[in-house]
């Protein structure tokens, strides 16, 4: 509101001081037409800017405080932070330690200035929409093929329920209300296990409820996976390996 308020009486104040320099008002009106013409060109991003500001602010996608996240240049950019601020021109992102920065940025923690014309190109992330707290995150284990798959899916579950338990209750409770704004239709919240072949081994995906910052929630469920599958006998956590026989003996060819 400040802000607008800022801007209005700018705008007065500079129309008070041209019509009072300014007495015809026919010439008045073509110095304004063609310097509103050399300006849309010239500042057409600025102008988008503020455009995309309107409409940050009329739609409520996202608003300061929100988690998201920007693709920028078709992908090779991801910025994921909290919003801290929406000014006329520009988002103010504060970078975050998340699984984007662990594997491509090895960086976080920086203020990232993003421009407000990002909300017509580009897809925008928000982990945190209308009171959402939880996003789905999933860590993949793999086992060899001669063990017990089912064990194996039981104790991941029994696992991640144990670790999400806390985020499951919330984000039932925040979809529940989230139906009366929008249209959804599956509502299931608890842990999912997937069961796939794999090219070395069977990997067992699991899936859960997680806060945004997910890493330390990550962290605790992959140590957990690997000590629980470690101490069972019928389980052998798979890797790519390359076995080389040396003892075989060549059977030499005879051709007539």
């Amino acid at each position: 509101i400040n802000k607008i308020i800022n801007i209005l009486n700018l705008t007065v104040v500079v129309l008070i001081i041209t019509f009072f320099y300014i007495d015809n008002a026919t010439y008045l009106i073509t110095i304004l037409g063609f310097a509103s013409a050399g300006i849309a060109i010239a500042m057409k991003d600025w102008f988008m800017n503020i455009f995309g500001w309107f409409v940050i602010l009329s739609t409520g996608n996202f608003k300061v405080g929100d988690r998201i996240r920007v693709v920028l240049q078709n992908g090779q950019v991801e910025i994921i932070g909290d919003v801290i601020d929406i000014t006329i021109s520009r988002i103010v992102i504060h970078e975050d330690v998340t699984l984007s920065t662990y594997i491509k940025n090895r960086r976080a923690g920086r203020i990232v200035f993003v421009p407000n014309n990002v909300v017509f190109n580009n897809p925008i992330f928000n982990y945190t929409h209308n009171g959402l707290k939880a996003v789905w995150d999933g860590i993949d284990i793999v086992i060899t093929f001669d063990s017990n798959y089912k064990k194996a899916e039981y104790l991941a579950k029994e696992i991640t329920k144990k670790y999400s338990k806390g985020y499951t209750d919330i984000t039932r409770k925040q979809l529940n209300r989230l139906r009366n704004v929008y249209n959804i239709k599956n509502t299931q919240v608890e842990p999912r296990i997937y069961t796939f072949i794999g090219e070395y081994g069977i990997v067992i995906s699991c899936w859960y409820l997680n806060n945004y910052a997910t890493l330390n929630l990550r962290s605790k469920i992959s140590s957990e996976l690997l000590e629980t599958f470690l101490k069972e006998e019928d389980i052998t956590i798979a890797y790519n390996t390359l076995n080389l026989n040396l003892n075989k003996k060549r059977i030499p060819t005879v051709t007539k």
